[in-house]
């Protein structure tokens, strides 16, 4: 029988030396680890600190790699790891237990010291800007990656990380903070926007790429960033101040994202020419962007459909940020046209969308929900139910077909058909927006159903604003606020076909000289159940027709039962 005291000698010096080390921290190492098949990798036993002053990148580094060899989870327990960019594997858990924290590290101040990893060349960008065109610039980031996750409890804050648009996360000079739980206020965060002269830049036809938005070597501007992965989990952290993107997922299939809590500076996540992906159970405060933000852009050189996604069981917000993770939901700081914050699909969207479903999720301060398509591609079979916002800065519901077409050659009109919306309540809405749903002049919006819903406008619109002509802005880019204050403080839809509005309901706060509802080029439309606050009042109407034909309403405040007389366009029939 071999002895304790021979089979303890038979372990090497440095082998015993780990042991020891790991028995007095209470950690388990990385030998006894793989010795008992657990699969765990601390990366303590790499050498980490997690004191929040070291730079731990080459622990965490290392970690990974030993864990991609069979497959494994790379541990980070309780404490503050201070890191550049960590590079996912395939194969590869990331734990953030309960208590740890990755925190991004400040860029360097001096060229050639230590920093995040460069930004990798893609003859892409062309066609979108600098945050979406790269993905090794970040915190943590994986390419033509598969069954990869990243799990909590812990979370990750993104002290160093830079907004983008040339902007570092902190101004020139001031040191960041070293308790990861004090934030830089979001107007610090901002930042001066330096632009020097790039000769080696050359923009292409949509200006990109150029000095301004393009960030130096060694800055980070995103959280968690992957490209080209498939089979991935992320599930039960929080990211803190995640820079210009807290999530950037671009060509990824199959991808789980549960649990999370977000609460950042810009883009909670952009979910970018992805294929079957689940967002359930987030709450994403983003007082200075989209919170959940579907794209397809043309990054990846191709234009792919973004399809089969499901977001269910979601809040998003614009609190001041910091202050949904520490429950207070302030609302302190002002931006000209109030918090975004909201669910999107677009801007970018050459590729397209197919097959989407929301549900069962809940807007507050902040913008409403947004559905764009203005680069080419399609935007169709889209369902959205059981949504309940309040305190909305612009329109509850914003559906836009548009002609910016920033897409390689020359890609035909966009098109936006087959929308569902049902079982909506949006109270507190800006009473500068009604519903907005707008196409072009030849170009329609189709096939879209609004119905069992109840909308609460503030009012106070003013006669000069009902008397408002919309500018149609085929070209800008797609936002409520560039159309102006709109002359129709429930429902404006211009060039749309096929519209049904079924079961709503348009309250209004206070009164209002605007009309409640205006259609404008708008064919074959059916309205059953349409309830308006009162009915026409000293001549003010409640309805403004131009360019109306086959309208059939049932049911419908001061408009008659049966097929709505036609509407010449130009000259608006009021009822």
């Amino acid at each position: 029988m071999t002895s304790r005291r021979s089979a303890r000698n038979r372990l090497s010096l440095p082998t015993r030396l780990v042991l020891l080390c790991a028995l007095l921290s209470g950690l388990p190492a990385f030998g006894a680890d793989t010795a008992t098949g657990s699969g765990l990798f601390s990366v303590r036993a790499f050498g980490a600190t997690g004191d929040g002053h070291t730079l731990d990148t080459d622990a965490v580094n290392q970690a990974i790699i030993a864990a991609a060899e069979k497959g494994g989870t790379v541990e980070f327990p309780a404490g503050d790891y201070l890191c550049h960019s960590i590079r996912l594997r395939s194969h590869v858990t990331l734990r953030l237990g309960p208590g740890a924290t990755i925190i991004a590290a400040d860029p360097p101040t001096t060229p050639g010291a230590p920093g995040y990893d460069f930004p990798e060349p893609n003859p892409a960008e062309h066609y979108q800007d600098f945050g979406h065109s790269h993905w090794h610039n970040s915190l943590i980031w994986g390419e033509n990656l598969e069954y990869v996750s990243i799990v909590g409890p812990g979370r990750i804050y993104g002290r160093g990380l830079s907004r983008g648009n040339g902007r570092m996360s902190l101004p020139v000079g001031v040191t960041g903070p070293q308790d990861p739980n004090k934030l830089p206020s979001a107007l610090m965060a901002d930042g001066p926007v330096v632009v020097e002269p790039r000769p080696d830049l050359v923009p292409g036809p949509f200006k990109y790429p150029n000095a301004r938005d393009t960030l130096p070597d060694g800055v980070g501007n995103k959280a968690i960033a992957l490209k080209n992965c498939r089979n991935v989990t992320l599930s039960h952290f929080t990211i803190l101040h995640g820079g210009h993107f807290g999530i950037l997922a671009t060509g990824v299939d199959n991808l789980v994202i549960d649990g999370l809590i977000i609460d950042t500076n810009r883009d909670g996540m952009d979910i970018d020419s992805c294929s079957n992906v689940r967002i359930t159970n987030c709450s994403v405060n983003s007082p200075w962007d989209d919170g959940i933000c579907l794209k397809s852009s043309h990054a990846l050189g191709v234009g792919r459909i973004t399809e089969n996604v499901m977001i269910a069981n979601c809040l998003v917000s614009g609190f001041d940020e910091g202050t949904l993770l520490d429950g207070t939901r302030r609302r302190e700081l002002v931006r000209k046209a109030g918090p975004i914050g909201r669910i999107k699909l677009g801007t970018e969207t050459g590729g397209g969308f197919r097959n989407i479903a929301i549900a069962n999720c809940t807007f507050e301060y902040c913008r409403g929900l947004a559905l764009e398509q203005v680069d080419g591609g399609v935007l169709e079979d889209v369902v959205v139910t059981n949504l309940v916002m309040r305190d909305i800065v612009n329109a509850p519901i914003f559906l836009r077909l548009g002609a910016r077409l920033r897409a390689p050659g020359t890609p035909g009109p966009s098109q936006v058909r087959r929308v569902l919306i049902s079982n909506v309540i949006a109270y507190g809405i800006s009473s500068d927006y009604g519903i907005l749903i707008a196409g072009l002049p030849g170009h329609p919006v189709e096939d879209v159903v609004v119905s069992n819903a109840k909308f609460y406008f503030r009012g106070g619109g003013t006669a000069a604003q009902a008397a408002r002509i919309v500018p149609e802005l085929p070209t800008e880019y797609p936002e409520p606020e560039l159309f102006g204050t709109l002359p129709a403080w429930g429902l404006f839809a211009r060039h749309v076909t096929n519209l049904q509005i079924r079961g709503v309901e348009l309250h209004r706060l206070s009164d209002d000289l605007r009309p409640a509802v205006i259609l404008d080029d708008v064919t074959g439309a059916r309205f059953f159940d349409l309830q308006l606050p009162d009915a026409r009042i000293q001549d003010r109407p409640l309805w403004s027709l131009a360019g109306v034909s086959r309208l059939h309403a049932r049911d419908c405040t001061s408009l008659p039962d049966g097929e709505v007389p036609a509407a010449a366009a130009g000259t608006p029939t009021y009822y």
